[in-house]
């Protein structure tokens, strides 16, 4: 079905042939779920983003408190200094030439 519009004469149909109880409760019980599920799907799209967002802070934080526990402030190689691998990293992150 395409549009809401197709709802009410389906409706329509179905009483004129007068369907049992329990084909009737098939369709409302067909339709109820597949309300639900168009609810579910709304909602994973708009809340997906928000989500996103939470487990990359909640990974950030367990990150940061594994690096407080080894007692390292921040990931750096052996034998250079910080500002020496923080420049290599920032140029690796160049996507384009400029």
């Amino acid at each position: 079905m395409e549009t809401v519009q197709e709802l009410i004469p389906l409706a329509k149909e179905l009483m004129a042939q007068k369907p049992s109880a329990k084909l009737v409760r098939m369709y409302v019980l067909g339709g109820v779920l597949a309300l639900f599920g168009a609810v579910l799907g709304l909602m994973e799209a708009v809340c997906g983003p928000f989500a996103a967002a939470g487990r990359r802070r909640e990974r950030e934080a367990t990150l940061a408190e594994l690096r407080a526990a080894r007692g390292e402030s921040a990931p750096r190689e052996q034998g250079k200094p910080l500002e020496a691998v923080q420049g290599c990293r920032a140029l690796s992150n160049r996507l384009h030439a400029s």
